[in-house]
């Protein structure tokens, strides 16, 4: 078991030191921060001398080595579009709105995906199932930026039932978290449903209902908690998929998290802050990760490096 978690956790740490480079490689694709921070009227010195002081001067291998050792220190360096604040704090700024309204997602997702999904291995071939599988059509075929504008026009521009943008509370996060949280209610619900296929069909399961077990306790506790396994794995994917979809979401509801904050500093080739977004998002994906695979190794315990 501790060779393993070493193993992975050596992993993460190579994976997030090429993340790093990507990132780094990536911010510069957009072109220079300053043609966008100068006025029109700016002459040839004055780039220079920005240039000078944001360090932008130098080599591209020497801004790397000083931006990874910075990172770090946990310094990722000032925004070039908000002045006096550094990268960092802005993402700490916006990372609580994200991580509500991503846990949110993740929480309507469960609570819609297991039920359907069980339900539709126990009624296998039913209209029930049928209905699962178009579930999971519908969510794996929308795109979550159309559906978000499909249910703003829908409940809150024609019924009025939910705000159209903002943050606030609980009536705020239904919209954008059914429209972040959609495409993973489809995955997870034919996990879910092929896991619970298998498990219905073991000698223990069959045993219990030999035994006399109440019907609702073998699928509810006997098999679901051996076919919960399987969809555990998924929920890493599902915790990066939810932060990368923040970005179009936020964008769509104008909700003022980490995604919005992303398009802001891309729009204003703001190197650091995008550097610091792109940044804690591979943290937590790689994070998110690791604990699923630390949980999948207890669950089971075939679960090791040779």
């Amino acid at each position: 078991m501790q060779r393993y978690l070493a193993l992975r956790i050596v992993q993460s740490l190579v994976t997030l030191l090429a993340i790093s480079v990507i990132i780094f490689g990536l911010s510069r694709l957009s072109g220079s921060p300053v043609d966008a921070l100068l006025p029109d009227d700016a002459g040839p010195e004055e780039a220079e001398r920005l240039k000078r002081e944001w360090g932008l001067d130098r080599a591209l291998h020497i801004q790397y080595l000083s931006f990874l050792g910075n990172a770090l220190q946990g310094n990722l360096g000032d925004s070039l579009k908000w002045r006096g604040e550094t990268a960092l704090a802005m993402v700490w700024q916006r990372l609580p709105a994200t991580l509500q309204l991503g846990g949110f997602a993740i929480l309507v997702s469960t609570l819609i995906a297991i039920p359907i999904g069980v339900l539709a291995a126990v009624y296998k071939d039913t209209m029930f199932d049928g209905f699962g599988k178009l579930v999971a059509l519908l969510g794996q075929a929308m795109p979550n930026f159309w559906l978000g504008i499909v249910l703003i026009w829908l409940f809150a521009v024609i019924w009025n039932l939910f705000p159209t943008s903002g943050r606030g509370g609980l009536a705020h996060m239904v919209l954008p978290a059914i429209a972040m949280g959609w495409f993973q209610v489809a995955a997870l619900m034919r996990l879910t449903r092929s896991a619970m296929l298998e498990v219905l069909d073991s000698e223990y399961v069959k045993l219990a209902r030999l035994k006399g077990v109440a019907e609702w306790r073998v699928i509810w506790v006997h098999a679901l908690r051996n076919a919960a396994i399987t969809p555990l794995t998924y929920f890493g994917i599902i915790a990066g998929s939810i932060f990368t979809g923040s970005v179009v979401i936020e964008t769509v509801f104008v909700w003022p998290g980490t995604g919005l904050l992303a398009i802001e500093a891309i729009r204003a080739r703001d190197y650091p802050v995008v550097q610091a977004v792109v940044l804690t998002f591979a943290v937590v994906f790689i994070l998110a990760n690791l604990i699923v695979d630390t949980l999948y190794a207890y669950l089971d315990p075939r679960i090791r490096y040779e």
